[in-house]
């Protein structure tokens, strides 16, 4: 049971994640599948991939060691097809397709050299690794490059061919230098191909498949379907990759527990039709949708879903009993699956957090909203017609202003508690993000109204 931390944003400082470690371990987690991205401290002419709030070697090696003192397995995850690698101006000669950083061009030799090196690097700084997954999912445009249509008008050619000799490729990087780690990749790129292209290509016996799907309702009986055509074609386990964060919704701030059970209790199904060939599951946390887009929930704030889940998994279902203990361990006494938690108070690392973001999320743009769109003084008298023509009626003023600015001094209150809570577990940058697209949009407004009432 590998929980997965999405490192391409709000990167948790590394005492935080240390932290957790415990919690992680005592819910159930056996290991880790850290998707580092520009948060590993690359060096040499691999330097410029780290991203400023980067982990330093001696902050991970302690991470590691602390990940190893709780029983807890470390798998790196390094996503091939590297967006975060080829936004770079100095590797996007290495893109297949010149305008876009979403695949590496698959002919160029380099391409495998800056494959290896990014290997060899994480390598280092891990000790005793099984696994090692190489990503390759969602590859977009790979056999749209100048090279890949030169190569697919050759006879017998054909995109998954192309697909395929990639993966190999990365997995024969690794498997060449590093024999005792076995590499796991996503799967939907192989969903779709026939068995006799999957068991000529030689993946099969590089590589362990990753079957990912985050839906709370699952084809169950397609799943158990493709995993025997998986077996059939040479591969000798699979994992599966669930989610306990990250699936819902690209701007998603609150995490919906419910939904993330039911797709562990899918799952399960799964894993009883076919126990023999499965290796283990993840259960991902998306930070991002990719690396270009904006956060979603952050990690303290699924937590109690990452608990429910984890809790679901080791116990083979979900009964008042393991809600019970869930709510034990966090410190939560009203742990709620099917809505939102309107009040969410625990004990957990960053549980403040969670608390000041809930709040935030169910009431600041309702409240602002409701000043500014519902009050009938602001919609009748201070309209936009008025405000851009600074006219007012100065009764019509006590009617709402007063209420605007204790609302924008309980706000402002709310949200330097939560600075100060982010302040504890993470960056500058993330905090920034967060709050301009969660925060700053309804302060706004809100000041604006106030600037504009004293211009009047």
């Amino acid at each position: 049971r590998l929980v997965h931390l999405d490192l391409k944003g709000a990167a948790p400082r590394a005492p935080y994640l240390e932290q957790v470690l415990p919690l992680l371990h005592t819910l159930g987690a056996t290991g880790l599948l850290l998707e580092y991205e520009d948060t590993f401290p690359y060096s040499g002419p691999l330097e410029l991939l780290r991203a400023p709030h980067a982990y330093s070697p001696a902050e991970l090696r302690a991470l590691l060691s602390r990940a190893r003192a709780q029983g807890l397995d470390v798998v790196p995850l390094l996503p091939f097809p590297l967006q975060f690698v080829l936004k770079h101006r100095e590797f996007a000669h290495l893109r297949e397709v010149r305008a876009l950083p979403n695949a590496l061009n698959p002919h160029k030799e380099e391409s495998l050299a800056l494959v290896k090196a990014m290997i060899d690097q994480v390598m280092a700084l891990h000790e005793d690794l099984r696994w090692f997954h190489i990503g390759c999912d969602e590859v977009y445009y790979l056999g749209e490059g100048e090279e890949s249509k030169q190569w697919l008008q050759q006879q017998d050619n054909t995109p998954e061919k192309l697909c395929l000799s990639h993966i190999k490729a990365v997995a024969t990087c690794l498997a060449s230098s590093y024999p005792r780690v076995t590499p796991i990749v996503w799967d939907d790129m192989l969903r779709g191909m026939s068995e006799e292209t999957l068991a000529e290509s030689g993946v099969p016996q590089l590589v362990q498949p990753m079957i990912w799907d985050y839906a709370a309702d699952i084809d169950v009986e397609g799943k158990v379907q493709l995993i025997e055509k998986y077996r059939r074609c040479g591969f000798s386990k699979v994992w599966f990759a669930s989610a306990f964060k990250g699936a819902t919704g690209v701007n998603q701030s609150l995490t919906l527990i419910g939904h993330h059970l039911r797709n562990q209790l899918e799952w399960l199904q799964v894993a009883s039709r076919s126990p023999d060939v499965l290796e283990g599951i993840a259960l991902t946390g998306w930070q991002r949708y990719d690396h270009f887009s904006v956060l979603c929930e952050l990690l303290p704030v699924a937590i109690p879903s990452l608990a429910v889940c984890l809790q679901a998994l080791k116990n083979g279902g979900y009964s008042a009993k393991v809600k019970e203990n869930v709510e034990m361990l966090l410190g939560m006494s009203n742990l709620e699956i099917d809505t939102f938690m309107s009040t969410s108070l625990g004990t957990f690392p960053g549980s403040n957090i969670l608390t000041l973001v809930t709040e935030i999320s169910f009431y600041l743009k309702a409240s602002v909203d409701d000043l500014l769109e519902r009050n009938r003084y602001v919609t009748g008298w201070f309209s936009p017609y008025h405000r851009k023509r600074r006219i007012i009626h100065p009764i019509i003023m006590h009617h709402f202003q007063p209420d605007a600015v204790s609302l924008l001094s309980k706000w402002n209150a709310v949200v330097q508690d939560l600075q100060a809570a982010m302040e504890q577990v993470f960056h500058k940058c993330t905090i920034e993000e967060w709050m301009e697209e969660n925060v700053h949009p309804s302060l706004q407004k809100l000041q604006q109204v106030l600037d504009d009432l004293d211009e009047a």
